[in-house]
């Protein structure tokens, strides 16, 4: 009898434990950032919030948003003090600097099969010394929209398929009409010359000194001599404000953006609106189509082991086809998976369709070639950016010999490159 009652008492004891046990277990939490998404896109984070939530009862997520300028020093401090969010919102060159100073975690394992719904150039943005370190998300290209008008004016009849094709009709509008044909941003023209096939560092030494490159700048000066290159804005950081204002008041020819400068162009100068006609931006000989630059989510450094496959599940769902098809068509931009950026609103253009719905198409034709074109690795880049933009103005505009200019950047390169 006694033995009886002992035995009772201690599987009693040991279902009460258990009880308390499951009912004490908190959930698993996931925490995600974001930069720059509220209030915008607030309903469609909380749905994606409810959504898995709703699957995985277990799971409780957390979403919080950060302005952009911000999000990196929070990142840093959180990961530093052992308490980093599980997901984090980066775009590559950021993801590059963290993955080099090993502040985040490959991702490759936790892809699994969703590796194959991506566009590969997309995993390709993120692959670090063999590895993927995030969950593409969307990216962006551009589009050449041009001034009927205007190439009808100049004898033009179709849209430029090469930069060098560009350049020429620039300098044919110029020519024929008193217009400016085309502002490229020049105060991005390392990336210009990496899409273009010339590099700017080989064996850790500056080569864009080279003939190639001098002539390459050659037929930008030469452009501009002419006239066929909009002198306001060519060389400021941020040239787009003023090349759209001098599109929209009929004053350049070409104009490359993204697609969402149609809808701009559509409420601000309806007239100009009607004249644009819109094309795939032409490809550099590298294969690769301007304006890209990759947004995803990485797994920072210091997530709980045990916590990673969860993680891994949220992301995949975060950024399958659905949630990213939803995502781009609010945001205006590209998702990254290979069916959700052929959806019909991407691929598809209606009887009928303005140059904002024909844009969209033509962004989509661009959309398996975006890349994020960027320099890795190099301390203080913005400053030799500085000493290259510098050269490069001084070669196009006539104040110094071309080759002359690039070579005193080159050396300045070559200076901070072998400290």
């Amino acid at each position: 009898m006694t033995l009886s009652i002992t035995r009772a008492t201690a599987m009693a004891c040991l279902l009460l434990a258990a009880s308390w046990a499951s009912a004490s277990a908190a959930p698993a939490k996931i925490e995600f950032w974001t930069f720059s998404m509220k209030p915008k896109f607030t309903p469609f984070f909380n749905n994606v919030v409810r959504g898995y939530e709703a699957a995985h009862p277990g799971v409780k997520v957390e979403w919080v948003d950060f302005p952009w300028d911000v999000i990196q020093t929070k990142l840093v401090t959180r990961i530093v003090a052992g308490t980093p969010p599980a997901l984090v919102n980066l775009n590559v060159p950021w993801a590059d600097e963290y993955a080099r100073d090993q502040l985040l975690q490959p991702v490759d394992a936790l892809l699994g099969e969703a590796r194959a719904s991506f566009i590969p150039s997309t995993l390709q943005d993120l692959t670090f010394k063999g590895h993927v370190y995030g969950f593409p998300m969307y990216s962006n290209v551009a589009v050449v929209a041009y001034n009927k008008e205007i190439f009808r004016a100049a004898g033009l009849t179709r849209a430029p398929r090469t930069f060098d094709e560009q350049l020429a009709y620039a300098r044919q509008i110029a020519q024929r009409t008193g217009k400016a044909g085309i502002c490229p941003s020049l105060a991005k023209v390392d990336g210009l010359m990496m899409q273009q096939g010339l590099p700017l560092i080989e064996n850790n030494r500056a080569v864009f000194n080279s003939p190639r490159h001098v002539a390459f700048l050659r037929k930008l000066a030469d452009t501009y001599r002419v006239g066929g290159l909009l002198k306001e804005g060519l060389f400021l950081e941020d040239n787009f404000p003023s090349v759209m204002n001098a599109y929209e008041g009929g004053r350049v020819g070409m104009l490359i953006a993204p697609p969402t400068a149609m809808k701009r162009l559509q409420a601000d100068a309806p007239d100009m609106y009607a004249l644009t006609e819109v094309a795939p931006a032409p490809l550099g000989p590298t294969g690769i189509a301007d304006g890209g630059w990759l947004i995803h989510f990485a797994v920072p450094k210091g997530v709980d082991s045990k916590l990673l496959p969860e993680v891994g599940r949220f992301a995949r769902y975060l950024t399958n086809d659905a949630n990213q098809l939803a995502f781009a068509r609010q945001a205006s931009v590209f998702p990254a998976t290979v069916k959700a950026a052929n959806d019909p609103f991407f691929v598809s253009t209606p009887p009928n369709a303005g140059a904002a719905e024909r844009a969209v198409a033509a962004g989509a034709v661009s959309m398996p070639h975006s890349r994020t074109m960027y320099v890795a690795g190099i301390e203080d880049y913005d400053e030799l950016r500085r000493a290259l933009v510098k050269a490069v103005e001084a070669g196009v505009t006539g104040k110094q010999d071309i080759q002359a200019a690039l070579s005193e950047a080159v050396a300045i390169w070559n200076r901070k490159l072998a400290q």
